[in-house]
């Protein structure tokens, strides 16, 4: 393999990206920090200066993917308008796009191989709590503005929604939901659920039909 040129102010990101691509395809069990190194064009040596291990690695791809959510976040703010519901429509969307657009680093971000099994770093302790808390300013505002109930917790709106849209995309990266009509109407299912725990909308009840 011929040496590809890395600028040492570069190399640590081009590794991140390099170790995207491989989960993206083989998962993580077929990452190492060997074959990663290979796959770069660099030597080992240089890829632990970067990367302790292969779980600083691992927490890096999924700092990587809570900074990339992030971006994606602050655009679909720039795009809010006054209507709460058409926007969670596209955020719950964006949301399941995302995750199943990219599994294996989604699973990293929020699965047990780091948070259970691993351990964090602090960087992404750091990105992943920045990624909520803007979903909770976010409902603070809209609290602000009168289209959510004066009376409560904001915290617990967004953890409880962020609960429902996490356990959707475990459910259709799974493969237990593939029908794209199910995923549409789930999809309209959860912004009612979570405007109705705003206080905004209530919910009309299920018939035996829509079960």
């Amino acid at each position: 393999m011929d040496k590809k040129n890395y600028h040492h102010g570069n190399l640590r990101q081009s590794l991140v990206r390099e170790a995207t691509c491989v989960i993206a395809t083989v998962g993580v069990e077929g990452l190492s920090m060997r074959n990663l190194a290979e796959r770069a064009g660099v030597s080992r040596t240089a890829a632990y200066h970067h990367f302790k291990d292969k779980n600083a690695l691992l927490c890096a791809i999924a700092e990587q993917g809570f900074k990339e959510w992030d971006v994606h976040f602050s655009l679909l703010m720039s795009e809010q308008t006054g209507d709460m519901s058409l926007w969670l429509n596209t955020f719950v969307q964006a949301y399941l796009d995302f995750s199943r657009e990219h599994q294996e680093q989604y699973d990293l971000m929020f699965g047990r191989t780091i948070w259970k099994n691993g351990e964090p770093t602090e960087a992404l302790k750091i990105a992943s709590f920045r990624c909520f808390q803007n979903f909770v300013d976010l409902i603070r505002q809209w609290q602000d503005k009168g289209q959510v109930a004066s009376h409560l917790d904001c915290l617990r709106i967004a953890q409880v929604s962020w609960s429902t849209l996490h356990g959707m995309s475990r459910l259709l990266n799974d493969g237990i939901y593939l029908d794209k009509g199910a995923i549409d109407a789930m999809s309209k299912s959860a912004v009612e659920m979570i405007l109705s725990a705003c206080g905004t909308q209530q919910l009309e009840p299920f018939t035996a039909a829509e079960c």
